[in-house]
């Protein structure tokens, strides 16, 4: 029997409709979630027992061999460090705070603080190592309050961790000479574990601090999510009922997603460690000059899980046009492909998927989700063969989505096990994230892909606040556009910012990829007329939708400032409000100007 079509491997969709009137709705999944985890823990605990000899983390060294940690050496290590941290007597609830990527030992120090009740939080490394002023490494760190910072290499962070950090113990894994009365990260280790560490274990309860996750600021401020060990265990819980597979095939993952984001950590780590699989750190990116790291990895370990975001499947597809083995070598065992952070175009969705299921030898399932920091991630997710690219999936279990009329889309809230309890020291900032009958305002649209048969799923359809009008009053999808204009423009374009706001028609910004420096600008100029023709020629609801004007920016999204995310997303008001003045140049150009293609 086909993976796809095993009801033993993957859950049948169930679904219930309840109308609440005026076009509102909620859809809930009837499934019971049952008994989870109290604490994230109890993993480790079970799996240190039962498979104590299994592989759990692996990370090149650097000598760029393997350092493996099974399970029992993972809870060993976990119980010295929960120690050492419980004898420094750190201000009760003060987190501890990692400021570099993730790594080995920064795994074992996050299960340590999740070991004794103590919260954990990474700060993104864009902050601490991209940034010149700190300004968002300092705010960060003054609405955490940490009790302790921790960062891998001295001399990487001394700069940043001297700007900062102030009346604070710095525990450092290398190099801690760069930082005076630093505390090493192998002295730590070495502290022998008593009964303490078991008796601040069982003290932990579901609604016990787990993390502090700041947000990406996509929409706004960043701010502090408060992720419970209750949110946590269920999300895994739910996906496990999702993804039942999970429970008979370990999942083999290679990550190098950030842990400042839920993705990289509450997703992919958790799941790893909730289903007693092994995680492979991959230090490349999907990136010229990296992501050839990130191919010899997964052509050593092949994975059977691919959870990325999707700059990554275009650039593992760039890859595998120069060198078609690589579909072979590092997917071949592949049996779900995860993607979020934000929409995969049809393109890719087609492409990625026609390379592996030659390899595999049967379709492979794509899925994602609609979630946010504040939903452990996973609200939605899609657990069958679905065809459309747009589908976000259906609540899990024991989830309820709430569809509201706003504008012409349809808002959606979310309530359940995952969602969090609010945010930290803001209760105002709390008070706004949720409705009258306590649903999280997530800040997405979306659309029943059938409204006869909601079963096949929900479509994403934007971010509400991305959303605007042109002076003509007619709404502009964001979300939805961005797509379809990606699509059109591939495979020269990595990523594109759609204007018009109180403007008479739909503009482009356009972010190009190195291979659009192959075609030269003439012939760019005429591959973007050419796709705009097209976008045009497809539009549904009026012309005035189809972007009229496109520009290609000089310069790549800026990182330090926030215009793209170290997940690789793009923020879209943030790009629009720093390079207002191109903007400007795009809607008084003429169609002499070389810059800027007119239709």
């Amino acid at each position: 029997m086909s993976f796809l079509n095993n009801p033993q491997m993957l859950a049948t969709p169930k679904v219930v409709r309840h109308e609440l009137g005026g076009g509102a709705f909620v859809l809930s999944n009837p499934e019971p979630l049952g008994d989870i985890a109290r604490c994230v823990g109890e993993w480790l605990e079970h799996w240190a027992v039962k498979s104590p000899n299994a592989l759990f983390l692996a990370e090149r060294d650097s000598n760029d061999q393997w350092v493996k940690l099974t399970y029992s050496d993972v809870r060993q290590h976990v119980g010295r460090l929960a120690q050492g941290l419980l004898n420094m007597r750190l201000p009760r609830n003060a987190p501890v705070v990692a400021l570099s990527d993730p790594g080995i030992d920064q795994a074992l120090l996050m299960l340590a603080c999740l070991y004794i009740g103590r919260p954990f939080s990474t700060v993104s490394s864009a902050y601490s190592r991209v940034s010149k002023d700190y300004l968002k490494l300092k705010a960060a760190l003054e609405g955490l309050d940490p009790g302790l910072v921790y960062a891998s290499d001295g001399e990487l962070y001394q700069s940043a961790i001297g700007a900062t950090v102030k009346d604070c113990p710095v525990l450092l894994s290398e190099k801690q000479e760069a930082i005076a009365g630093s505390i090493s990260f192998s002295d730590l280790l070495r502290t022998e574990e008593t009964a303490e560490v078991m008796h601040a274990f069982n003290a932990i309860t579901p609604e016990t601090h787990a993390k502090y996750m700041l947000t990406s600021g996509s929409t706004g401020k960043p701010k502090i999510v408060i992720n419970t060990h209750r949110m946590l265990c269920a999300n895994q819980k739910q996906i496990q009922i999702a993804w039942p597979f999970l429970k008979h095939e370990k999942p083999i993952l290679v990550s190098w997603l950030p842990w400042s984001h839920t993705f990289g950590t509450n997703y992919n780590f958790n799941m790893v460690l909730c289903n007693g699989g092994s995680f492979y750190f991959d230090e490349g990116k999907p990136l010229p000059g990296l992501i050839e790291k990130s191919v010899r990895n997964y052509r050593e370990i092949q994975p059977n899980l691919f959870l990325n975001v999707p700059r990554a499947f275009d650039v593992f597809l760039s890859m595998m046009e120069s060198d078609p083995g690589i579909a072979r070598d590092c997917f071949a065992r592949l049996r779900a492909v995860f993607y979020a952070g934000a929409a995969l175009t049809q393109s890719t969705w087609e492409q990625f998927n026609a390379a592996v299921e030659k390899v595999v030898g049967e379709p492979v399932m794509f899925s994602s989700s609609l979630g946010a920091t504040e939903t452990s991630p996973v609200g939605t997710y899609v657990h069958w063969l679905s065809t459309d690219p747009r589908c976000v999936g259906l609540p899990v279990a024991d989830m309820q989505i709430k569809f509201l009329p706003n504008g012409d889309k349809l808002e959606v809230r979310m309530k359940g096990p995952q969602v969090f309890p609010g945010y930290l020291n803001d209760p105002d900032k709390t008070d706004e994230a949720f409705d009258e009958d306590g649903f999280y305002k997530i800040g997405d649209a979306a659309f029943l892909i059938d409204s006869e048969r909601p079963e096949e799923g929900i479509a994403f359809n934007g971010r509400v606040a991305e959303d605007f009008k042109l002076n003509t009053g007619t709404w502009v999808s964001v979300g939805s556009l961005r797509v379809k204009a990606v699509s059109a423009l591939a495979p020269y374009v990595q990523d594109v910012v759609v204007t018009g706001h109180d403007r008479d028609c739909v503009g482009l910004l356009i972010f190009a990829t190195p291979k659009a420096n192959e075609l030269g600008e003439e012939s760019l100029r005429e591959h973007i007329k050419n796709a705009l023709r097209r976008l045009h020629q497809e539009t549904v609801g009026g012309l005035s939708l189809a972007p009229k004007r496109a520009i290609v920016l000089k310069d790549p999204p800026c990182v330090e400032s926030g215009e793209i995310t170290d997940k690789g997303y793009i923020n879209q008001r943030l790009v629009l409000r720093r390079r207002a003045d191109v903007v400007e140049r795009l809607y008084s150009a003429e169609e002499s100007d070389f810059d800027v293609v007119v239709m």
